[in-house]
């Protein structure tokens, strides 16, 4: 069963192995300065600079997400995923699809991913909430 959390303080030093597998994974192992104490300093201090997600697969560590707010000139505050590793024991799940948007206009995009044999999903409409949608949504859920 798969569950995600807010990863908390105290999984700094699991937080830490999964950053170094991943930079393993990819190569960049001795790139990796992050310590311990940075983390629990900048994600977990009184003002984080980013915030972590722990996914869990039957209550084992399988992956972890780190974002971070960033600023969108024409949008104003929005959010930047920085990292998303899943160990590699718990991938391939038996996911069956990959889904990503591309826009209307951006033909070139369009015809390289009909290349590849993506199938259109035009009787699909993509979904946002933003602005004061948002904020209404959020103060629900708190309320």
């Amino acid at each position: 069963m798969l569950s995600i959390r807010t990863a908390s303080i105290k999984e700094v030093p699991l937080l830490l192995e999964m950053i170094l597998e991943f930079a393993t994974f990819e190569k960049l192992r001795d790139e990796v300065t992050i310590t311990e104490a940075m983390l629990a300093r900048d994600g977990f201090g009184a003002q984080p600079r980013f915030r972590t997600l722990i996914a869990e697969w039957s209550r084992a560590a399988a992956a972890y997400a780190i974002w971070f707010p960033i600023y969108s000139t024409f949008q104003g505050p929005a959010l930047f995923l920085e990292d998303v590793y899943v160990r590699p024991q718990f991938r391939d799940k038996g996911c069956g699809a990959l889904r990503w948007e591309v826009l209307r206009w951006n033909q070139p995009a369009i015809d390289f991913y009909k290349r590849l044999g993506a199938i259109f999903l035009d009787d699909w409409k993509a979904v946002r909430i933003e602005g004061e949608a948002l904020r209404r949504l959020a103060e629900q859920r708190n309320g």
